[in-house]
């Protein structure tokens, strides 16, 4: 019988998922997020995520100026890119310094040669660390694209309370949906090559996910507005947009 607490669990996982992508995967993923060529597997996860991060975009203000934004979970820092040509201040933060690195780089680059942030405004203050960190500060928005789902539902639903606390706005998030044919893509994807596998996931229902929002006391001011689901062979996920009741 386990004796784990939440927070235990959580931070048990964290080390884990911080392992997986500082040590393990950093070098796929930063390909992944490229424009170089992939495996057929894994292309059909970039375009997957390349229709969500449209999809949660479409969620959020055309124009962020002067609104500071939390990209939780920023890998490579495609999202932040986005959000600071709209104008935002950005805090990007990830679990992994190599990809918070490759991210600064990355991104540094392209805007600099855009030179699209002197017009607008916008800015990206790039960390590695814990997302929930209070010391963060407080957000008119929260991104948490593809980085909850590796966390038990308990464990993401509280993280989300901890952020909603000190968030103004709307958080838009995604959890991997559980469904029969997820499942089957998961186990089958332990059947590829090492570097085809994606990181360990955990499938939530919708309403396993609702019940656990309703017991988070401090999402008791938040509703769902919208929710959507982007499949793309073996990527699935499901974008929900909470917004802060006024």
């Amino acid at each position: 019988m386990s004796t784990s607490t939440p927070t235990d669990t959580y931070t048990r996982r964290r080390g884990e998922i911080e392992h997986y992508f500082d040590r393990t995967a950093a070098d796929t993923w930063a390909r992944l997020t490229s424009t170089a060529p992939v495996s057929r597997v894994r292309a059909t996860v970039r375009a997957g995520r390349d229709r969500m991060r449209d999809t949660l975009l479409q969620w959020l203000p055309a124009d962020l100026s002067g609104q500071r934004v939390l990209d939780a979970g920023c890998g490579t820092g495609s999202f932040a890119i986005e959000l600071a040509r709209r104008g935002a201040q950005v805090l990007a933060i990830d679990l992994s310094p190599q990809l918070v690195d490759v991210a600064r780089e990355r991104c540094g680059a392209q805007l600099q040669a855009e030179r699209v942030l002197e017009r607008v405004g916008g800015s990206i203050d790039f960390r590695s660390g814990d997302m929930s960190a209070p010391e963060l500060g407080r957000f008119d928005h929260v991104v948490a694209m593809d980085s909850l789902i590796h966390y038990r539902t308990v464990d993401a639903v509280r993280v989300l309370g901890q952020l909603s606390d000190r968030t103004a706005g709307s958080m838009v998030i995604t959890f991997a949906p559980a469904s029969p044919l997820l499942w089957a893509f998961y186990g089958a994807g332990k059947l590829f090559p090492r570097s085809d596998r994606s990181p360990s996931i955990v499938p939530v229902s919708r309403a396993a996910l609702a019940r656990q929002l309703r017991m988070q006391p401090a999402m008791s001011g938040w509703q769902l507005a919208d929710t959507q689901r982007i499949a793309s062979g073996f990527y699935t996920s499901q974008a929900y947009r909470l917004l802060k009741a006024r």
